[in-house]
């Protein structure tokens, strides 16, 4: 009897810890099938229509996307196209780098931090040492190519579709993975990602923090393999460039741009770590395919898009266009690492600009000057800014190198609704007063 009621009161307490998701994004699981399709499709996409092979990036399949169709069509109808997809040696060399940064997350020293406190009452704890693994990266790769010269690392530029196929398995099986271990017992369940459906359960992320012992999944790839190999990658690119123009000196600004602006961000983002911590990617959101693919194809391969146009199409810059694009690039960040520190010198007690705020009745504060006093999302602003400038370096031949910046808006103005949803829900009546002082979302007095 007394086994009985201990196991109706585990399945009632497990109930209360992890409810039914009651509610879909992204059009629910016809529209997570979709995508979860799709992101691999414009993935390959952006190599085939963009490419030396398709006269470097017709504006005509902008403007007629019949023809894009018509060349997909052809291409695919080929099995030996199909076949081209798949490229052993890039596989082994992909699975050789995730696991020099799984061995560098274990081997390398580093701070352990604890997360924001869970539903369960628990924090989790992690390691943080992930710029520590991409100056060991940048080592690695700067003396192998001053040992080998420029033309040993442009295998990443010619076994592009290689790399992205093997990409690409690793993110299946990834999100299968961490699918299937969902269902263990004691597992705690993102509030969205528990609906039933494994279609849509699969794409967004049924647990919410799926790890092997002390190891993290989830954390590990949203900041060390596809985020370190998107520099590599661009590294990659300078490298075919020099090759081709026959030495380092005949690289072209638009390319060392694209690098240098790209690679700050990222170290940028890998020295500031903790910060991640509290990003609505670990803190709501299951990891599920969404993640994976995201991670590990889509930020490397389609991020990199402008450096690996520049390699068959370069664009010489005059001094005017580089101070110019520095300038744009410049704002961008300052409003990124102003903003961003404002925010979290605020969540951490301090306050040295004598920013204003608002109380809500749960206790909170919430930012109400500074450029949280311009807009619920100063940080994205700066985010939208900086990715125009490492658009601009390729000029304006075609459209189809601003495709981050297209993309990026339409994934922060998603990001922006759902936080106001979730904020909404939160605070209550306290939103819209809220709402009420700081009206614009991510632009100033346009959005």
């Amino acid at each position: 009897m007394s086994s009985t009621i201990h196991k109706v009161e585990t399945t009632h307490n497990n109930v209360l810890l992890n409810p039914r998701t009651t509610t879909y994004e992204f059009m629910g699981p016809i529209g997570a099938l979709l995508i979860t399709v799709g992101v691999p499709i414009m993935t390959y996409l952006l190599y085939f229509g963009c490419s030396e092979s398709a006269g470097a990036c017709p504006p005509s399949y902008v403007l007629s996307p019949s023809l894009l169709a018509e060349r997909v069509q052809q291409a695919v109808g080929d099995e030996q196209w199909w076949i081209g997809l798949w490229d052993t040696e890039a596989a082994l060399i992909y699975l050789g780098w995730y696991a020099f940064c799984v061995v560098a997350w274990a081997v390398l020293p580093g701070d352990w931090v604890e997360g924001v406190t869970l539903r369960n009452g628990q924090k989790k704890k992690y390691k943080i040492n992930a710029f520590s693994t991409f100056l060991l990266a940048l080592g690695i790769t700067t003396g192998y190519i001053m040992r080998y010269g420029p033309q040993s690392f442009t295998f990443l530029y010619q076994k592009w579709i290689g790399f992205v196929t093997a990409s690409l398995v690793m993110s299946v099986v990834q999100g299968l993975a961490v699918y299937a271990g969902s269902f263990r017992k004691g597992a705690l369940l993102a509030l969205g990602g528990n609906s039933g459906n494994p279609i849509y359960d699969f794409y967004i992320g049924r647990e919410l923090n799926p790890s092997i012992g002390s190891f993290d999944i989830k954390s590990f790839n949203e900041l060390r393999p596809g985020l370190i190999l998107w520099v590599l990658i661009d590294i990659s690119m300078v490298c075919e460039q020099a090759v081709r123009r026959s030495g380092w000196e005949n690289v072209t600004w638009s390319m060392w741009l694209v690098l240098a602006f790209q690679a700050f961000y990222v170290a940028d983002g890998l020295y500031n770590e903790p910060a991640i911590f509290t990003t609505m990617d670990i803190t709501t959101d299951g990891f599920g395919f969404m993640l994976s693919v995201g991670d590990l194809t889509w930020v490397p391969f389609v991020y990199s898009l402008q450096a690996r146009y520049l390699v068959f199409k370069p664009v010489e810059l005059g001094l005017a266009s580089t101070v110019g694009i520095v300038g744009v690039n410049a704002l961008g960040y300052w409003i990124f690492r102003d903003a961003n520190g404002e925010k979290n010198d605020f969540r951490n007690g301090k306050n040295p600009k004598n920013l204003k705020f608002f109380t809500t009745e749960k206790g909170s504060k919430l930012l109400t000057s500074g450029w949280w006093g311009r807009s619920r999302h100063p940080n994205y602003l700066g985010d939208l800014v900086m990715a125009l400038a490492w658009s601009l370096p390729t000029g304006f031949e075609t459209p189809i190198t601003y495709f981050y910046v297209i993309y990026f808006a339409v994934l922060l103005i998603h990001r922006q609704r759902r936080d106001d949803e979730n904020c909404e829900i939160k605070y209550g009546k306290d939103w819209e007063k809220y709402r009420k002082l700081v009206p614009y979302r991510i632009i100033p007095y346009v959005y």
